[in-house]
C-alpha cells in the first residue's frame, strides 16, 4: 500500500499527560504536512490547536480535522459530563470526538444504558465524527461482539478498539473480530501498539478505517532522513 495512502487514514495521536502545547503543535505540524485523517489531542489544547490550524491553512497547509478524547481513559463518567465535555470541545473545535464507554456497565450486561450513552453523546456532537472506544483488552470475545451489535445500532461513526492506557491495544484478532460482526456501514479504528508500516497497512487490509498512533509519521520521517 502507497504510504501516502496509509497516512490517510492515520489519526495522528498525542495524549500524554504531559503534553505541552509545543509538542501539540508538532502533532499539528506533522499531521498537516503527512496529510493525515486527523490529530487526536487532549481537550485541553484543542481552540490553541484549531486556530493554529487555521491560521496555517493561510500559508497553504492542508486543512486538518482536530479530534479529542471524551470520558478518557477510564469511562465511567457520567452521561451528563461526557456530554458537556463533548458539547465543550465541539465548540473549540473539534470535529472529531472518541469517546471511552462505561465498561461496568459492560460487566453487568447494561447494554441498554450504554446505547443511550452513546446516542446522547452523539446528539452532542452536532453532526461530527463520534468513535466509541471500548477497551478490547479488558473484555471477553462475548463482550466485544455484543459491543458490535450495540455500536452498530447507535448513532455512532466508528467503534475504536483502545484507549492505549489499560495494559493493551489493538491486535489483529480483535480487528478482524469487529469487522466480522460490526454492520449498518459502521467503520472501525485500531488504537495502541501500531508501531510500523507494516503494521498499519495488516490492520487497514484487515477492516480497519482509521488507525490511532503517533508512530507512523515518525516512522515516515526516519525513512526521508
Amino acid at each position: 500500500m502507497d504510504v501516502k495512502e496509509i497516512l490517510r487514514h492515520v489519526d495522528h495521536t498525542l495524549l500524554s499527560q504531559t503534553a505541552t502545547w509545543e509538542e501539540i503543535k508538532q502533532i499539528c505540524d506533522d499531521g498537516m504536512k503527512y496529510g493525515c485523517a486527523s490529530v487526536c489531542i487532549p481537550q485541553t489544547y484543542v481552540c490553541q490547536a484549531a486556530h493554529y490550524i487555521a491560521d496555517q491553512q493561510n500559508y497553504g497547509f492542508g486543512q486538518l480535522p482536530i479530534c479529542t478524547v471524551i470520558g478518557f481513559p477510564n469511562g465511567y463518567t457520567t452521561p451528563g459530563i461526557k456530554c458537556m465535555e463533548t458539547e465543550f470541545a465541539v465548540a473549540e473545535g473539534a470535529t472529531e470526538i472518541d469517546m471511552v464507554i462505561n465498561l461496568g456497565w459492560v460487566k453487568e450486561g447494561k447494554y441498554d444504558k450504554i446505547l443511550e450513552e452513546i446516542n446522547a453523546v452523539k446528539i452532542s456532537c452536532h453532526g461530527n465524527i463520534l468513535k466509541v472506544i471500548i477497551e478490547t483488552c479488558l473484555l471477553t470475545d462475548e463482550e466485544k461482539i455484543k459491543l458490535c451489535e450495540v455500536v452498530s445500532n447507535s448513532g455512532a461513526d466508528y467503534i475504536k478498539t483502545s484507549t492505549g492506557f489499560a495494559g493493551g491495544g489493538a491486535t489483529r484478532e480483535d480487528v478482524a473480530l469487529m469487522a466480522a460482526h460490526m454492520t449498518n456501514g459502521k467503520k472501525i479504528k485500531a488504537a495502541g501498539g501500531i508501531a510500523s508500516l507494516a503494521d498499519a497497512e495488516e490492520f487497514l487490509a484487515l477492516g480497519a478505517d482509521r488507525l490511532g498512533t503517533s508512530r507512523i509519521v515518525k516512522a515516515v520521517k526516519a525513512m526521508e532522513q
